[in-house]
């Protein structure tokens, strides 16, 4: 267990809002209530309440983004960024990770109790969107007494959520980081996502969306995670990590997975199984397919946007290509919105803004001590 400069034990928390009579109202026209949200937070909030960083988490991800729960030896799914004298230096900055509604871990999602029946919520659950899933951070951000983000950053769908936060509410972004994501998604993105959500409904054990007193759909849901895997990697990554290498010294002439890259794929899909409820599959694929920044939608007003970006893309992402990282930056742009951006070249395909972490806490490190300092 590699410890240096960790954040040691961290703790889950929750908060909860949005009563039955104040529920949140969704894109959709539905309502939603009560929420509970799940988050963490690290480092401490300054007096002036000026020093806050919110970290969005990507499709699979949750609020555990660094640190250690007790008694476990894997840290969150960031925690080469966050922590002291890291690029989300939690010296300087407090930061918050929260998981989105729509979610299955620790939120409100598919698999919680509907208050109206008392049973679970499975296919009643209402559609959410990532402007749902930004409104209800909000409601976060604000039970923690926090007028104004200094940053808010995201890669992938966090990415997404960096965006529309800024769109819903500029005047509370100070700067935003957006990585490795588009204003939209492509016909191919949307296509992806679709062969997953079909993968996981055509397994038995969906019964659809009424699985939670049986068993999940494992097959279904494991086939599609391993589908979204390798759309997170790139050829050349695949090529060094797996080549055509074989797990025995010979072909089976059989259908198991003779080659190392068929064993890593079933593990992936068996390991995500285990920790990702399948109906939450369905509803954060869709809300990433819902997103749409594009053609304007970004800023209503940019006159008035005052917020600083800093755009990171990676040479080998064919999830999310470069293309798609220029569009945004050519938005921003076009409404005179100060922004930086950097294409960061790198074999690890869309897993680079996991994976590329010394470059990153250079770009990362250097535009938020500006943003902080020209903010005092």
């Amino acid at each position: 267990m590699n410890k240096e400069n960790s954040l040691g034990i961290v703790n889950l928390q929750y908060a909860e809002f949005a009563q039955t009579a104040d529920a949140l109202e969704l894109e959709s026209g539905q309502k939603l209530g009560p929420i509970t949200i799940a988050y963490e937070t690290y480092g401490q909030l300054n007096p002036e309440k000026s020093n806050a960083v919110l970290i969005l988490h990507a499709f699979s991800g949750d609020a555990h983004a660094a640190g250690y729960y007790e008694g476990e030896e894997k840290p969150g799914w960031w925690d080469d960024m966050i922590g002291p004298g890291k690029a989300f230096d939690t010296n300087k900055y407090f930061v918050i990770c929260s998981n989105v509604i729509g979610g299955c871990r620790g939120s409100t999602g598919p698999a919680s109790i509907n208050p109206i029946t008392n049973k679970l919520y499975a296919l009643t659950f209402p559609i959410i969107t990532v402007v749902d899933m930004v409104k209800a951070q909000k409601k976060l951000i604000e039970s923690l007494g926090i007028k104004k983000l200094l940053n808010v950053c995201g890669g992938s769908m966090g990415g997404m959520q960096a965006l529309q936060w800024v769109a819903l509410y500029p005047e509370m972004v100070a700067s935003a980081i957006p990585i490795a994501t588009t204003l939209k998604h492509s016909p191919q993105q949307i296509a992806f996502d679709e062969v997953g959500r079909q993968a996981v409904m055509a397994d038995p054990n969906w019964r659809q969306g009424n699985y939670y007193e049986y068993t999940q759909p494992e097959r279904g849901l494991a086939v599609a995670r391993m589908i979204g895997h390798i759309t997170y990697m790139s050829d050349e990554s695949m090529e060094t990590k797996f080549s055509r290498r074989l797990k025995d010294e010979a072909y089976s002439f059989s259908f198991a997975s003779d080659f190392e890259v068929e064993g890593y794929l079933r593990y992936r899909g068996d390991s995500f199984v285990k920790r990702f409820d399948a109906n939450s599959y369905l509803y954060i694929t869709r809300a990433m397919d819902y997103f749409d920044l594009s053609d304007g939608k970004l800023f209503l007003e940019p006159e008035k946007v005052k917020t600083k970006f800093l755009v990171i893309a990676f040479t080998s992402d064919w999830l999310y290509p470069l293309y798609q990282s220029k569009k945004i930056v050519r938005a921003l742009k076009h409404n005179h919105i100060d922004v930086a951006s950097c294409e960061i070249k790198s074999t690890y395909g869309h897993d680079a803004f996991l994976l590329e972490v010394k470059e990153q806490s250079r770009l990362i490190s250097h535009f938020l001590k500006g943003v902080y300092q020209n903010g005092k």
